[in-house]
């Protein structure tokens, strides 16, 4: 039977560990997901409206196609600053490409942002936007323990009409094998069911990771495409590059860049899977993926298998991550994780 793995969150891959710095005046903050060392990694984008950095240094036909550090930020593109803070406190450390002797070091950190300028706080930032010195702070705070709701990268966000923001899931495969996610959630589709009360992610869930709530206890009419497109109108969250889902998936297994790739592509159907409507024009719904290499798949085609499986296991634990950072978000919803 499958059972989530011991912290029921990305850092149950060893080496991962994950930091979150809010403010609390703007109503927005960073999520920084750090690295053991260089990973393998990739990122597949699906939303119409994306904001990122440094995507390209991932794409397989390109010369590094590795990750120190994953950065999730608020801000839309003023969050994107909070990656050179990252970059340039990696690099003061040691780490990162050393092209020739002497140089600095480079670190590779990819990055992508969620809008959340409208959600109320101060934005009167002038010409220093508080991002870089989040992206530091959230370094510094990166641990294997970390808060889930909202916080971070989803301190500011919103999930339809209800808040977002951070949530976290993993799944052991068995055989060491072990795949973790965890989201920034600021979609323009609901995370709920027509009845205000069930998830969408309400089958994937293990124990009461998010509530316990089970399957709806009556029967919705599930035929408009867009349940919500009314209330989101009146609600102005239709606004190109408004809203997006940010996710990162990680295993442990010895996957390429190109087998990142793929993991990544297949996560993107927990989005799917849990929100609806997804992949919109309006979102900017971006996932990464990283592997640490600790074990050792098979070759040919058993090989091909056991990437189906992560991938598919990514998929699952994403929408999970989406429904428990809703259910994090939302105090007359939370209660302690039963896992």
């Amino acid at each position: 039977m499958f059972r989530p793995g011991p912290k029921n969150l990305i850092t149950d891959i060893a080496g991962l560990t994950v930091g979150h710095s809010s403010d609390e005046s703007a109503r927005s903050g960073v999520t920084v997901l750090l690295c053991g060392a260089a990973w393998p990694a990739a990122v597949d984008v699906r939303g119409g409206g994306p904001g990122g950095r440094e995507t390209d240094a991932l794409s397989p036909e390109n010369l590094v196609g590795r990750a120190h550090s994953v950065v999730l930020s608020g801000g839309s593109v003023f969050g994107l600053a909070a990656a050179d803070g990252v970059a340039a406190a990696l690099s003061a450390k040691g780490i990162g490409v050393q092209l020739r002797p002497g140089s600095p070091p480079i670190p590779i950190v990819p990055s992508a942002v969620l809008h959340d300028l409208g959600n109320g706080g101060d934005k009167n930032w002038g010409t220093a936007p508080p991002y870089r010195d989040l992206g530091i702070r959230a370094l510094d705070a990166a641990g294997s323990d970390f808060a889930m709701g909202s916080v971070g990268a989803g301190r500011g966000a919103m999930a339809g009409s209800i808040k977002g923001g951070i949530g976290s899931a993993s799944l052991d495969l068995g055989a060491g094998l072990l795949v973790g996610a965890l989201v920034a959630l600021n979609s323009v589709g609901s995370v709920l069911m027509p009845d205000g009360k069930t998830y969408w992610a309400w089958a994937f869930e293990l124990g009461q990771e998010f509530g316990g709530g089970g399957a709806p206890r009556e029967r919705m009419d599930l035929s408009d495409p867009a349940p919500d497109e009314s209330r989101l109108m009146a609600l102005g969250r239709l606004q190109a590059g408004a809203n997006t889902t940010l996710g990162v998936v990680a295993c442990n297994a010895d996957l390429s860049t190109v087998e990142c790739k793929r993991t990544a592509m297949m996560a993107q159907d927990g989005i799917a899977r849990a929100v609806r409507p997804a992949h919109t024009p309006f979102d900017g719904d971006t996932i990464f993926a990283l592997a640490s290499g600790e074990v050792a798949l098979g070759g040919d085609q058993q090989r091909a298998a056991q990437i189906g499986r992560i991938g598919s296991a990514a998929a699952d634990c994403l929408s999970r991550a989406i429904a428990r950072a809703a259910h994090f978000s939302d105090p007359s919803r939370h209660q302690p994780p039963n896992v």
